[in-house]
């Protein structure tokens, strides 16, 4: 089927108080396996294109792939740009037929992000794309995303956020972090419980950060409103084992081992957050 805005495979999660899982796609392989999952699963997915993979040059032949690939699935996909670097990548990745992106302005001071967050909602949402933004410093690094202090948001700073521009979906920190976890995190979900009360239209919450999260963190996330939870690093780590796990030094015993290593993670993960048994 066509691709799908992001804000579609949101709207439906919501009442159902469930999450959609946005996975990193870097080649290939881990495109056509989580397309492969969400089949098998008949789940929407989030296949997101993050700052690594464009930075060698796959923005335009992944965006293309995705399309040509989704066309032959049953399920809703979504392409989705991860932490969009500027205004003007996100304008590239709309005319490459991205049906999402995300601009990530934490870095920024409060009133210079909410600026171009505005400038990307107006072009975005004029030819039906959706919109993810980011508040606060969320901690780890990947695809040389992160490595901040792992700051929290604020409720106040959500809020002057809001008022200033209309978002789709917006990532918080909540002391999460990109990457892998090095000891268990401490998310606060009483934050995240106030900032989905807030009295004001509140757009999905997203979670960046979510390999190695376990399962009753995750279901709590759900529970206080977090509709997108992203995975990058759990995939790739599986791709990688898979590869390593090949050992005839055949190539397409070898694409075939990393295939159905991705595949098994991304069918736990969709059924994790979709709360399927």
């Amino acid at each position: 089927m066509p691709l799908v805005p992001m804000k579609d495979v949101l709207d439906a999660a919501a009442p159902q108080k469930t999450a959609v899982p946005a996975f990193n796609i870097d080649n290939l392989e881990i495109l056509q396996s989580l397309l492969m999952a969400a089949e098998a699963e008949q789940l929407p997915v989030i296949l997101s294109v993050g700052q690594g993979a464009i930075r060698i040059g796959r923005l335009k032949p992944l965006a293309a792939a995705v399309h040509q690939m989704a066309s032959e699935t049953s399920v809703p996909v979504v392409l989705h740009l991860d932490h969009g670097a500027s205004f003007e990548q996100t304008i590239q990745c709309l005319r490459a037929g991205f049906t999402s992106v995300m601009y990530d302005g934490s870095r920024l001071p409060l009133e210079e992000n909410i600026a171009v967050t505005r400038q990307v909602v107006a072009a975005a949402h004029a030819v039906g794309v959706s919109v993810e933004a980011e508040l606060g410093a969320i901690g780890g690094a990947e695809d040389g995303i992160g490595g901040g202090s792992g700051g929290k948001v604020s409720v106040d700073q959500v809020s002057a956020f809001l008022d200033g521009v209309g978002v789709d979906a917006l990532a918080v920190a909540i002391g999460n972090a990109h990457g892998l976890y090095k000891e268990k995190p401490h998310l606060d979900f009483d934050l995240l419980r106030s900032i989905e009360a807030l009295p004001k239209a509140v757009p999905h919450l997203v979670l960046h950060g979510g390999s190695g999260l376990d399962e009753e963190a995750i279901d709590t996330a759900i529970d206080c409103g977090i509709r997108k939870i992203n995975v990058a690093t759990e995939i790739r780590l599986a791709y990688l084992k898979g590869t390593r796990a090949a050992t005839s030094g055949d190539i397409y015993e070898t694409i075939a081992s990393a295939r159905e290593a991705v595949v098994e993670i991304a069918r736990q993960k969709l059924r994790q957050f979709a709360r399927k048994a």
